[in-house]
């Protein structure tokens, strides 16, 4: 496994990201009107709502795809501007995304290393195979997902196992602050359970943040620590999971639902 940074320490319970008061604008549309969150190492964050509620942007904003017309970014306790995907990356925060670009034509090792491939000392910078299989097996060990052929297709597998090694390549690469797009979507329960164990046992070293973007309230309060739901561009409720219940952050929306229509 490649080493964590140096420069960076990152002690459970301690707070790695920040973002206050955080506006983005479309044109004339408000996707984000003043948007706080926050999650410490070893904690995992759901973000909850609709399409539109301005999720993904929020998201997009954290791994420096956007940027905010106003607000403030810490991560680590210490101001940043993301100003790029890359940037981001450089502070340990990586995003696993719904469509989790991988490519199905190539090996998991190969997609385990994607711009990021291992060569050989030497004149010709030749791929080294050997090593990116090998470390791609204790990548994947490491985090406890059993595949037991790394020179397998990624486009033979299934959702479930595609997911672990997408998130798997984020782990592997240094990543501290790991933002999962909904990483449940789409899958049978046998699948989600694995994924859903997997991500206790990443948030159970205590040195990687957890925030995850998801539709379905049961799943995320079974996994997250701390929810937030956020419509119309705004953070409207929040809760340790252990205080809420579907119910009430339905009742939720449906009541906002009733005074939209002027119900």
């Amino acid at each position: 496994m490649t080493s964590p940074k140096p420069h960076t320490h990152h002690t459970h319970g301690s707070e790695a990201l920040r973002a206050d008061g955080i506006v983005k604008r479309f044109g004339s549309v408000e996707a984000l009107s003043g948007v706080g969150m926050h999650v410490s190492f070893g904690e995992m964050l759901g973000i909850l709502g609709d399409n539109g509620a301005g999720k993904s942007t929020l998201l997009k904003i954290l791994t420096g795809f956007h940027q905010p017309d106003a607000g403030t970014i810490h991560v680590n306790g210490q101001q940043q501007t993301l100003n790029s995907v890359d940037r981001a990356r450089s502070l340990g925060i990586e995003c696993v995304y719904q469509d989790l670009a991988l490519v199905n034509g190539l090996s998991i090792y190969h997609n385990m290393f994607l711009n990021r491939e291992l060569v050989r000392s030497g004149p010709f910078r030749l791929l080294n195979h050997r090593a990116m299989r090998q470390r791609a097996m204790d990548a994947l060990a490491d985090i406890g997902v059993n595949i037991p052929n790394v020179d397998q297709e990624v486009g033979r597998l299934s959702g479930g196992q595609r997911q672990a090694i997408a998130v798997a390549r984020a782990v592997h690469s240094d990543a501290r602050i790991l933002l999962l797009d909904e990483p449940l979507a789409a899958m049978g329960a046998r699948e989600a359970g694995q994924i859903i164990s997997l991500i206790e046992r990443l948030k159970a070293r205590g040195d990687i943040a957890i925030v995850m973007i998801a539709h379905n309230y049961a799943q995320t309060l079974e996994v997250c620590d701390r929810v937030m739901l956020m419509q119309h561009g705004t953070v409207t409720y929040e809760s340790h999971a252990a205080e809420t219940s579907p119910a009430e952050l339905l009742e939720i929306v449906r009541r906002e639902y009733r005074e939209m229509r002027g119900g």
